[in-house]
C-alpha cells in the first residue's frame, strides 16, 4: 500500500509513454542469455522465464524517459498475475530456490540496471541480491552488478536528470533477451564500469560472505579520463563453498 500510495502522491512524473518510433543514437546494447543450466533446479522453470520475460518486455519495450521522468520498473509491469498470463518460475528467496508466479524476471532488471550504469542516467532506487546462490559460470560482469526485484516493494527507479528524452528498447530473440537506451543525440562520454576489493570472508557463524565495491570510469569520446565514480557496494551470503568451486574450475 505504501507503494502504490509513492506511485500516486509522492510528486515525481514517472515514464509512462511509448515511441512507435525508436530513438536513432544507441547509447549502450547488451544482451544476456536465455538458458542457464543451473544446479538442482528444473530447466522447466527456465523455459517458463521466457514466457514471463516475454509478457513483461511488452510493458517496458520503446518506453520514452522525457527529462525530469522517473522510471519505475514496477509501475510499468504491473503485478504479474497468472490472470495475465504469468506462470511459475524461479524465484530466489533468502538465499532459496523457490518457485513463483512471474518468476525469472530478476534477468530483466539486472539487463535495465546495468545498461543504465553505461549512460548519464541517475539510479534513484535499487536492491542488491542479500544472497550469492550460484557459483560464477561465465560471468561478464563484475558481481553485484544487477538488481533484484519483488513486486512492488523492491522497485527499480531510473531518473532522467539531463536535458535529453531516453528510450529503453528490451526484446527477446531466440537464444537471448536484449536491451538497449537510445537517445536522440549522439553520446558525449562512454562508461567502464569495473569492480574493487572483491573477497569472501568466512564468518563466525561458519559460513561465507561475498563482497565488492563498483565503479565506473567516465571517458570523454577521445578517451580521457573524465572521473572515477563509486557505484555502490555489495555483500552476499555465499551459498556454496568458494575457494572449492574455483578450484574445480
Amino acid at each position: 500500500m505504501k507503494r502504490y500510495g509513492e506511485w500516486w502522491w509522492d510528486g515525481k512524473q514517472y515514464a509512462m509513454t511509448r515511441a512507435e518510433d525508436k530513438l536513432p543514437h544507441v547509447i549502450k546494447k547488451h544482451r544476456t542469455p536465455l538458458l542457464r543450466q543451473l544446479k538442482d533446479v528444473d530447466m522447466q522453470l527456465q523455459y517458463n522465464k521466457i514466457t514471463n520475460l516475454k509478457l513483461a518486455v511488452r510493458q517496458l519495450n520503446r518506453v520514452v524517459l522525457q527529462p525530469g521522468e522517473t522510471f519505475s520498473y514496477w509501475r510499468l509491469i504491473g503485478n504479474t498475475t497468472r490472470r495475465k498470463g504469468y506462470v511459475d518460475g524461479m524465484i530466489l528467496h533468502y538465499g532459496k530456490v523457490t518457485v513463483g508466479v512471474g518468476g525469472g524476471l530478476c534477468q530483466l532488471s539486472n539487463l535495465i540496471y546495468w545498461i543504465t550504469l553505461h549512460t548519464p542516467l541517475t539510479v534513484t532506487e535499487r536492491y542488491r541480491h542479500s544472497y550469492d546462490v550460484f557459483p560464477d559460470s561465465s560471468r561478464s560482469q563484475p558481481f553485484g552488478s544487477g538488481a533484484t526485484c519483488a513486486y512492488n516493494y523492491l522497485d527499480l527507479q531510473i531518473k532522467n536528470e539531463t536535458t535529453i528524452p531516453y528510450q529503453l528498447i528490451v526484446y527477446l530473440t531466440d537464444t537471448h533477451l536484449t536491451g538497449e537506451w537510445r537517445t536522440a543525440s549522439p553520446a558525449t562520454r562512454t562508461y567502464e564500469v569495473y569492480e574493487k576489493d572483491h573477497q569472501f570472508t568466512f564468518e563466525s557463524w561458519g559460513g561465507y560472505v561475498r563482497h565488492n565495491t563498483i565503479f565506473r570510469h567516465a571517458y570523454d569520446l577521445d578517451g580521457n579520463l573524465l572521473d572515477d565514480e563509486f557505484v555502490t557496494e555489495n555483500h552476499a551470503i555465499t551459498m556454496y563453498e568458494p575457494f572449492l568451486t574455483y578450484e574445480g574450475e
